[in-house]
């Protein structure tokens, strides 16, 4: 049985100026298990959210290939790459992004509503998915009416209502205080022990970084290895 969840073979993403190709990403191998919290590091313009948008088919490589659950990212259609998106990826990024006009139960509803959940069913999951994170006397705010911390914890639900196989991060504590970056922090191992969900998670901070089961560093364009306890 298969137990990779992201491969990436040969991956490159180069763009060509005036003078000479640039190089943001070459020739990286990667891999990624069910289940292991994995964080990338590096400098700013290193070629971390590069990666990202990469991996999530936000954007095409200059040449390489990326499988996700033994699924050729290469050889889908826009509309196809979309559906894999909603269904079996979830997003959590350094800003929210809760819509303003809709409650908390109802951000949360909303990829399920995209993938056509109807709306009593797509109530029901953001509902549990809110208690789960005690947020559940929250379902009737709007984002202006909760902190900061709240709101990501919101958008981490959003993240999670679909079940998806691979939470993608880009530094979901950017925004936070220490105190309430550390109960996101907490949130993020909680739900990765219990429901066996994989992380890619892009960051600064280091408290988080050295807590994931694999470290890398984007540095040269190259992603390397810098701590696995797994």
């Amino acid at each position: 049985m298969n137990n990779i969840i992201l491969q990436c073979i040969n991956l490159s993403k180069s763009y060509q100026d005036d003078i000479k190709t640039i190089h943001i990403l070459k020739n990286v191998s990667f891999c990624l298990n069910k289940s292991d919290i994995a964080v990338i590091i590096g400098k700013s313009g290193s070629g971390k959210s590069t990666f990202l948008h990469l991996i999530s088919g936000l954007e095409k490589p200059t040449f390489g290939t990326i499988l996700f659950d033994d699924i050729p990212l290469n050889s889908m259609s826009s509309n196809q790459i979309a559906k894999l998106r909603n269904s079996k990826l979830g997003f959590i990024y350094q800003f929210h992004h809760l819509l303003l006009d809709f409650n908390v139960l109802e951000n949360v509803a909303m990829p399920l509503l995209i993938s056509n959940k109807s709306i009593k069913e797509a109530k029901e999951k953001s509902y549990e998915i809110l208690m789960k994170i005690n947020l559940g006397k929250k379902i009737n705010k709007y984002p202006s009416e909760l902190s900061g911390g709240e709101r990501q914890r919101v958008a981490i639900a959003r993240a999670f209502v679909n079940k998806p196989k691979l939470i993608i991060a880009d530094e979901p504590t950017g925004n936070l205080d220490a105190y309430n970056a550390r109960i996101i922090f907490d949130l993020i191992f909680e739900l990765n022990n219990n429901l066996n969900t994989s992380f890619l998670i892009v960051t600064h901070d280091l408290f988080l970084a050295n807590k994931a089961h694999i470290l890398y560093e984007i540095k040269n364009a190259q992603l390397n290895i810098k701590k696995n306890i797994k």
